[in-house]
């Protein structure tokens, strides 16, 4: 068994190095500018969402309030009618990642230490890189992207989006499992 502050380093470590590439996949590379589509009439909608003071939150539409509503023939007929949403309004204003990137590295160092608690409670000191490796990047994958399925499940985000953040998620896992079986403890 390893103790988990003997895993500092290679938490902190595999934290910084998916934190730079994760900023690479989504700047440099293409293939994330296909997750969100535009409205057509955006402007329209826009106004309109600001006409009726749509506040920052998330938002299911047609909404109901209990499960037998679901069964109401006008909560059906918006159903059908449709068009049926899930959104989330953000706050207004300028952009600015600042926060949601500090965020980020918080969550990307939390994935990390939940795989150096497992490695650790799994592997001795001195431990042969592919098990390190197996173990940390296994865990590392769990927290990157399997929870990630549950947003196409539930709320029909696309698959095609999912399956791209899962590939993203599988290679932040291979780059912390990496980063573990090499500063695992001798």
């Amino acid at each position: 068994m390893v103790p988990i502050v003997a895993l500092w380093l290679p938490i902190l470590a595999s934290a910084v190095i998916v934190f730079i590439v994760s900023s690479l996949l989504h700047m440099v590379l293409p293939y994330h500018r296909t997750d969100y589509g535009k409205l057509s009439h955006e402007d329209d909608v826009m106004q309109a969402m600001r006409k009726a003071g749509v506040a920052p939150g998330d938002y299911l539409m047609p909404h109901c309030s209990s499960p037998s509503a679901m069964k109401d023939p006008a909560f059906v007929e918006k159903m059908t009618k449709g068009p049926v949403a899930m959104m989330t309004i953000m706050p207004s204003g300028p952009p600015s990642m600042g926060g949601q990137l500090a965020q980020w590295f918080v969550y990307c160092v939390v994935v990390s230490i939940f795989a150096a608690y497992i490695s650790g409670r799994a592997l001795q000191p001195g431990a042969p890189y592919r098990a390190v490796f197996r173990f940390a990047g296994a865990t590392a994958f769990i927290g990157y992207a399997l929870a990630l399925w549950q947003d196409s499940i539930w709320y029909k985000k696309a698959w095609s989006t999912t399956i791209k953040n899962t590939i993203d998620g599988l290679i932040y896992g291979c780059l912390t499992a990496g980063t573990f079986g090499w500063l695992w403890p001798r």
